[in-house]
């Protein structure tokens, strides 16, 4: 167990979620999912976590481990064609995971996926959330359009809103 990852995650507060993710910038992710949705058949959504607390952070729960519990608690795995994907930020360690169900996975591949990370993680270093999300979120849609295109109408089986924790 890290004790400077304890302390970052103790002192992060929660206005500094607020700050990287006002409520102006959190309409603008929403606005980007739902116009990445008219493209492919998918369920995209977006989760900023402040800090860890509590079991996760004193067990030293990395953020993989986190995206996935929280990719399990929204239900992404539940869509139609199992094709939903979770792009997931930690804030307190600036890390940033996404996790895509299987159906969609299998087509794209880890090695997809970290590169849109490392890319959002580079405007997170430059103090640019939401140019970081907004392009992760362009970029996860990209590949979506390209493996389930958009055939019809059909439903949108997940808010596209974000979600704080």
């Amino acid at each position: 167990m890290s004790v400077s990852r304890i302390i970052r995650h103790l002192l992060q507060h929660h206005w500094r979620r607020r700050l990287a993710f006002p409520p102006a910038t959190l309409a603008k992710i929403e606005q980007a999912i739902n116009a990445g949705e008219a493209t492919h058949a998918a369920q995209l959504r977006f989760v900023v976590e402040g800090a860890l607390d509590g079991a996760p952070l004193f067990r030293n729960q990395p953020a993989r481990e986190r995206a996935l519990d929280v990719f399990s608690q929204l239900r992404i795995w539940d869509t139609a064609q199992n094709n939903g994907v979770l792009i997931y930020l930690l804030l307190a360690d600036r890390d940033v995971e996404i996790v895509a169900d299987r159906g969609i996975n299998a087509k794209v591949g880890d090695e997809g996926w970290e590169r849109i990370c490392r890319e959002m993680e580079a405007d997170f270093r430059a103090g640019d959330f939401e140019r970081g999300v907004i392009r992760g979120v362009e970029a996860v849609s990209r590949e979506l359009a390209k493996h389930f295109p958009k055939v019809s109408g059909g439903p949108n089986e997940l808010p596209d809103t974000p979600v704080v924790i």
